[in-house]
C-alpha cells in the first residue's frame, strides 16, 4: 500500500435483478427499488439502486483489491446520480493515506449520468499468514 496507488477499476452492469436483489437482501422494501410504475409515479424514470447495495459494492471493490486479509474499518459514502437499470457503474479508487497496515482510499463510482457514489474507505490489511 502506498499513497497514490490506484485501484484497478471495477465495472458493474446495473441490472434490474441487481437493484431488486440488493434491496431485498438489505430488507429495503421501498417500492422505488422494485416497482417501476411506483418509481415513475414518484418522479423517477425507473427503479434505482439503494444505498445499502451501493455500500456493499464499494466494500467488495476494496476487499477485492486488498485481498482476504482486508478489513473495512470505516465506509463514508454519499450518493449522487441514481443507478438505473441498463447503465454501468465504474468504481475507481486511490489510496490517499497510509499508516502502518491501515489505508484511506478515496472512492468514486460513476455511471452514464454522473457520480453515483463518492467517499472514502478506511481499510486495514493484515498479512494472510498471521492468523487474522
Amino acid at each position: 500500500m502506498r499513497v497514490g496507488e490506484e485501484l484497478r477499476p471495477l465495472e458493474i452492469p446495473i441490472t434490474r435483478t441487481l437493484i431488486v436483489a440488493g434491496a431485498v437482501a438489505s430488507r429495503d422494501y421501498q417500492d422505488v427499488h422494485h416497482d417501476a410504475e411506483a418509481a415513475r409515479a414518484k418522479g423517477s424514470p425507473d427503479i434505482f439502486m439503494n444505498i445499502l447495495t451501493t455500500n456493499g459494492l464499494v466494500g467488495r471493490f476494496i476487499t477485492d483489491h486488498f485481498g482476504s486479509g482486508a478489513s473495512l474499518r470505516k465506509v463514508a459514502i454519499r450518493l449522487g446520480a441514481p443507478n438505473y437499470p441498463g447503465d454501468t457503474m465504474v468504481l475507481t479508487g486511490t489510496v490517499t493515506a497510509v499508516d502502518g497496515d491501515t489505508a484511506q482510499v478515496r472512492v468514486v463510482g460513476a455511471n452514464g449520468i454522473g457520480h453515483h457514489v463518492t467517499g472514502s474507505v478506511t481499510v486495514t490489511v493484515k498479512d494472510k499468514g498471521d492468523g487474522a
